[in-house]
């Protein structure tokens, strides 16, 4: 037997080799499917700053994902690179959630006059668009930056691209009041009845049950409190709430983005079998306890800042809304470029669901790849590691992971060994002291390298503390005669 290491692994010749070495070991699996290159817009496009047909991912802030026929759509905050921005929420398409074009402004004429006459904003933010019955509804949030005194407002329509006619408040705060009214989503309980999350670090989240007839709150008051921090500060921040139900588990996730937009976002998820909470991670914290020290600790943290060796960095990535479609599930947040953080930008990634039922998301964005069976033959080789700890949430870096043949696993926590369970997941154990001493389950999946512009073998998962672990193939072992 030789070994020989070989950079990457691509759907054609190099890729071959493995699928012989596969076949020698009387393998049945077949090769993974790739992606094809999709497309990439530039970043930091300083000669378009000011034409919005050539902005597609540029200046999205606080993306909410809309499904209507077969076309995305992607309703987000007012931001501009560069210059002022425009009020009057932002719209883009997607017919397959890689290519995006530029549709225009929800509203032309900029903010609703109610909504100005109460916070006297000058933008937009964090909208959401659901649809009850034949109509659609446009939640979006008015606020100044720093303070509670906001509104919560829709509009309706009866078509996704508008007009839009506005119906005034859904929920208005002010000083003296616990809650902020921004942040809107809309979310269906197991029964199909539409519910409101929303709110930030003010007073944290909160949940309420809405009038289908109306779209406006089915309650007095400003609903029940599900997740909150005990830092009432921009460092402290929970906010940017985002409710599903996952009909498999029979459970609700509450993601939630904790800590500065602009410099360490990241987002967290808890569940319950409630849409009242309490929604509690993998180790059982409750996002709504305020008391557990230190608070970093709660919430399972699905994606923070990063960035591989090669190609540009991610900061603060967050505020995100999540995409179930036919099967798969996406989700969908901003993020700063490294080199200029002042551009945001949107990204779509498939989220996985671990065996016991926790949503993790992959390290690349997504470029039409789907989990399937994997041949353990092109598991082995040179990786590139990310840990997304809790208690670091600015941009992690990667770090080298080796993965053996014959089951050794080498890399920053030390040495461990890597089982395969014949499909999509592996389990790496790592030995050592108490601190390095860890077990992660990962799922494997074929995607795009987006810094190396070609396939990878990436993978995503969790360990037992809730913190997500992302792993991409930089070399392949092949064993062959």
């Amino acid at each position: 037997m030789h070994r020989s290491v070989r950079n990457g692994w691509i759907l054609s010749a190099s890729f071959a080799g493995m699928l012989l070495a596969a076949g020698c070991m009387g393998s049945k699996v077949p090769a993974p499917v790739s992606p094809n290159e999709p497309i990439q817009y530039p970043l930091i496009d300083l000669k378009n700053v000011d034409n919005e047909q050539e902005w597609h991912v540029n200046n999205t802030h606080d993306p909410s994902i809309f499904k209507d026929g077969d076309t995305y759509y992607v309703f987000s905050t007012d931001v501009k690179a560069g210059g002022t921005p425009r009020p009057g929420i932002m719209v883009r398409k997607s017919e397959d959630l890689i290519a995006w074009d530029w549709v225009g402004y929800a509203f032309p004429n900029g903010i609703p006059e109610s909504a100005l006459s109460w916070t006297k904003a000058t933008t937009l933010w964090a909208p959401d668009v659901t649809k009850l019955g034949d109509t659609y509804y446009l939640y979006y949030s008015a606020s100044q930056f720093g303070t509670n005194r906001s509104m919560i407002g829709v509009a309706t329509s009866k078509q996704i691209t508008g007009p839009w006619e506005d119906q005034g408040a859904v929920i208005k705060t002010q000083a003296g009041d616990e809650p902020n009214a921004i942040d809107p989503n809309v979310v269906f309980d197991a029964e199909g009845n539409p519910w409101l999350t929303y709110g930030s670090f003010f007073g944290g989240i909160y949940v309420m049950q809405l009038n289908p007839a109306t779209g406006k709150p089915a309650e007095q008051g400003f609903g029940t409190r599900i997740a909150s921090r005990d830092h009432q500060t921009e460092e402290g921040a929970v906010e940017a709430p985002y409710m599903i139900y996952n009909k498999e588990t029979k459970k609700y996730y509450l993601f939630v983005s904790y800590d500065s937009l602009f410099a360490d976002y990241n987002v967290r998820v808890g569940r319950s079998d409630s849409m009242k909470g309490p929604f509690v991670d993998k180790n059982g914290n409750d996002l709504n306890d305020t008391k557990h020290t230190p608070q970093y600790e709660i919430g399972n943290k699905v994606l923070g800042g990063y960035s591989f060796t090669k190609g540009e960095g991610w900061i603060a990535p967050g505020h995100n809304s999540v995409l179930q479609d036919q099967g798969k599930t996406f989700m969908v947040s901003h993020a700063r470029a490294e080199s200029r953080t002042s551009w945001s930008y949107l990204q779509v990634r498939q989220m996985l669901w671990t065996k016991d039922g926790w949503p993790v998301v992959s390290p690349e964005r997504y470029a039409g790849e789907y989990l399937q069976l994997i041949p353990k033959s092109i598991i082995a080789g040179q990786w590139e590691r990310i840990y997304q700890a809790k208690d670091a949430n600015g941009r992690v870096k990667a770090k080298p992971l080796i993965l053996t043949a014959d089951g050794k696993a080498e890399g920053e926590p030390g040495v461990g060994s890597w089982k395969f369970d014949g499909e999509h997941t592996i389990t790496i154990e790592w030995s050592g002291d108490s601190v390095n001493k860890r077990s992660e389950q990962v799922l494997l999946l074929p995607s795009w390298d987006w810094e190396l512009n070609r396939p990878s073998l990436v993978f995503t998962g969790l360990d037992e503390q809730g913190a997500s672990v992302w792993g991409k193939q930089i070399s392949a072992i092949d064993e062959g005669e």
